[in-house]
């Protein structure tokens, strides 16, 4: 018996490698977005719970909702775009202006 262990990877088809790659991409996605799904509610369940003390909390909060929309098939239209980055920009000058 070697002492070392086998890379199965090397003994198996350049498909079959290729196959199981993108099942382990899958998992580590699949991961990503229960933990970023997690963290969201988070945030969401604490925006609830309280209500903002000061203008730079309710701009942050606008901030949080307008990126979430970014990230949503119906804002990929560049015009929408656009409108949202600026939109942002404005609000950061708002938020930096305190």
């Amino acid at each position: 018996m070697a002492d070392e262990p086998i890379d199965l990877d090397a003994c198996r088809g350049m498909v079959a490698q290729q196959a199981t790659e993108h099942r382990r991409h899958s998992q580590e996605i699949k991961a990503d977005r229960v933990r970023l799904e997690g963290r969201d509610a988070a945030v969401e369940e604490a925006f609830l719970a309280t209500r903002p003390a000061a203008a730079k909390e309710t701009l942050d909060r606008a901030c949080y909702l307008i990126r979430l929309f970014a990230s949503t098939p119906e804002a990929q239209n560049p015009r929408r775009q656009a409108l949202i980055e600026n939109v942002l920009a404005d609000l950061d000058r708002m938020i930096g202006g305190e």
